[in-house]
């Protein structure tokens, strides 16, 4: 399927893709200027939370809320350090309490939160794949690399996703709700703890023959989920891994980075956060043509909007902005396309990086050829955009977001939009590298079924030329 044909969009172009109504619920999510609010809420009540957790809280709302449980308030600061600092959920490990409060304590601010359904692992144990089971059935994935000189983790941000691009492999059926903080930080915690077991060295992993670090390092929100859907539990979770203990994990700010698929009041509302994290943007493509069917969420904030508000990022933040770009073959690969983007980007804070995409059996798309892969990089940086293409660690393992939940049987399939088990799901495709951001599935947010087919915009001649026939 790559010819010239004409491009069927797995959306009506007046679709945008649905949030739930927890996942904009003002004033904590997304609200400036209100935009984001009216992608969701439709009258659907809220997804079910869980339990509250201590990583739900910073260290001062720990103090309250373990004495208004009738503990004293300097509890919170030791089992904080237990479960930040040494790693440690255990009660019978938290020998600074004493034993008659250790088991109440810990059950009252240490609910589970995450139960480890699968876990896979390549690149001598370097790579491991974890599918988690939340106390609703939800599933969330996280990918924990380690290298040389480094250990990162990418997490889950929210169970599924409302934003419909149609090439990702994220779940199966849509959104299902937000994760809260604590879910989030967890998921940081549990990599932190295999990383400091030691276990990624074990098969003398890290891609090079050698020991990989036994702290965790890096963070990037690139799973499951569209981070600043889900605003004001991702911004807390961030502050909470960059708290020094006994508040938080301790990690450096400049280590994390936060994906979106382009939502500009939220981008504008993390800029003024004063958190030097690092903004991946999702683009994939670099006009509005196409970007409207590979992204939907274009139809709401076209590619001008969408930069303007990465470069206003870049500039508050000192940070480089991290656009992030998956080939398609024939679709989204054509030099007039990396010449598009090489304008677009020239003398910005920015850098491209590019991902191979890599599709699920019986897909429609493929990875475009090293060639054309080699020739996009080229243009790139002649036009001095720097470029890199993505490792993709964790293909053997299902690595690509989604691709594990989807396997899972039963309990696995998401709710579209919290509205009951997905219908008619057409092939998925996922862009194969474990950091990847994966998001959702063939279908617009009804739940019918879709196809993506090659389209004229695919065109040598660029904007504006007809297909060819």
């Amino acid at each position: 399927m790559h010819g010239h044909g004409k491009m069927v969009g797995v959306m009506p172009t007046t679709a945008l893709p649905v949030l739930p109504a927890e996942a904009v619920t003002p004033p904590t999510d997304v609200t400036v200027g209100g935009p984001v609010e009216a992608l969701g809420g439709q009258g659907r009540g809220r997804a079910a939370m869980p339990p509250q957790h201590l990583a739900d809280l910073d260290l001062a709302g720990r103090r309250a809320w373990l004495a208004d449980l009738g503990h004293k308030a300097y509890r919170a600061d030791q089992i904080s350090r237990h479960y930040f600092g040494r790693l440690v959920r255990d009660p019978a490990a938290m020998t600074d309490i004493p034993g008659a409060d250790r088991d109440r304590l810990a059950a009252a601010v240490l609910p589970p939160l995450l139960t480890q359904v699968r876990e896979r692992t390549c690149d001598g144990g370097a790579t491991r794949k974890s599918l988690w089971r939340l106390h609703d059935g939800s599933l969330v994935e996280s990918v924990l690399m380690g290298y040389p000189d480094r250990v990162t983790v990418c997490v889950s941000s929210q169970a599924g996703c409302g934003m419909g691009c149609p090439f990702c492999a994220t779940g199966q059926g849509g959104l299902r709700r937000n994760l809260s903080t604590a879910e989030i930080v967890d998921q940081v915690v549990r990599a932190a703890e295999v990383a400091a077991s030691g276990v990624l060295s074990s098969g003398h992993g890290g891609g090079a023959g050698g020991t990989v670090p036994s702290r965790l390092s890096h963070v990037v929100f690139m799973g499951m989920g569209e981070p600043l859907a889900n605003y004001a539990r991702v911004v807390a979770a961030v502050r909470r891994l960059i708290a020094p203990p006994p508040e938080g994990l301790g990690l450096s700010a400049r280590h994390l980075t936060v994906s979106t698929v382009g939502l500009v009041p939220a981008i504008h509302r993390l800029a003024e956060e004063n958190l030097p994290v690092t903004l991946a943007l999702s683009l994939h493509a670099p006009d509005d043509d196409l970007r409207d069917e590979l992204v939907p969420i274009n139809e709401r904030w076209k590619v001008a909007e969408v930069l303007e508000a990465a470069w206003d990022y870049a500039a508050r933040s000192g940070r480089r902005v991290s656009i992030e770009y998956a080939l398609i073959r024939d679709v989204n690969d054509q030099p007039w396309r990396a010449d598009l983007l090489g304008r677009l980007l020239a003398g910005k804070l920015a850098h491209v990086n590019l991902i191979p995409l890599n599709p699920t059996p019986g897909s429609r798309w493929d990875a475009s050829t090293k060639p054309v892969e080699r020739e996009f990089v080229r243009r790139l940086r002649a036009a001095g955009v720097a470029t890199t293409v993505r490792d993709t660690r964790g293909r053997e393992i299902d690595g690509a977001c989604g691709q594990l939940a989807a396997s899972e049987p039963t309990r696995s399939s998401y709710s579209l939009a919290g509205q009951g088990p997905a219908r008619g799901v057409g092939s998925v495709i996922d862009t194969g590298a474990s950091v990847a951001q994966t998001r959702s599935l063939v279908q617009d947010p009804v739940g019918r079924t879709g196809r993506l087919v090659q389209s004229g915009w695919a065109d040598s001649r660029g904007p504006g030329g007809k297909a060819k026939r």
